[in-house]
């Protein structure tokens, strides 16, 4: 196992957070494209419902969205995991989560869609890189309860 990469980014409210800040806990890191699109959407809401199932587990999504952006996403779709903004995409290169991508042929660079399971310790014990947002906050959870048997998180 390797150890998570330290960070400090901002929250919807502006607030600096630190990985660090979450040492004893379980923590869900994922990296997303764009506030309030689809696929976007689709995965805060399914790792919302994951956290309201699983209390303990510290949901960070990261975006290059402003803080801002995240206030008003986060109130528009009632959304209880803490998004974290990286406008120079330090964190998001520290994770491999940002990278060449292609659409309809094009070619450009972006956010990869890509998820750390991080112990209490601060090691990285999972990771999905590159992955569609149906059903993979479940896809994590099976994960969790796999590494961990039948224990609440």
């Amino acid at each position: 196992m390797k150890n998570a990469e330290s960070f400090k980014l901002k929250n919807s409210e502006g607030n600096v957070v630190a990985l660090e800040d979450f040492r004893g806990k379980w923590v869900v890191l994922y990296f997303y494209p764009k506030d309030d699109t689809p696929g976007c959407t689709t995965e805060a809401v399914d790792f919302t419902v994951l956290q309201k199932e699983t209390p303990d587990v510290v949901i960070l999504g990261v975006s290059p969205d402003s803080p801002e952006s995240h206030r008003r996403f986060i109130e528009k779709q009632n959304l209880t995991v803490t998004l974290l903004s990286d406008p120079d995409q330090e964190v998001l290169k520290k994770y491999g989560a940002w990278g060449l991508k292609k659409n309809y042929g094009k070619e450009y660079k972006g956010v990869i869609r890509s998820t750390f399971l991080i112990n209490p310790k601060g090691e990285v014990v999972k990771e999905w890189k590159n992955v569609k947002a149906k059903g993979h906050a479940a896809r994590v959870f099976d994960a969790f309860v796999k590494l961990h048997g039948s224990c609440k998180l």
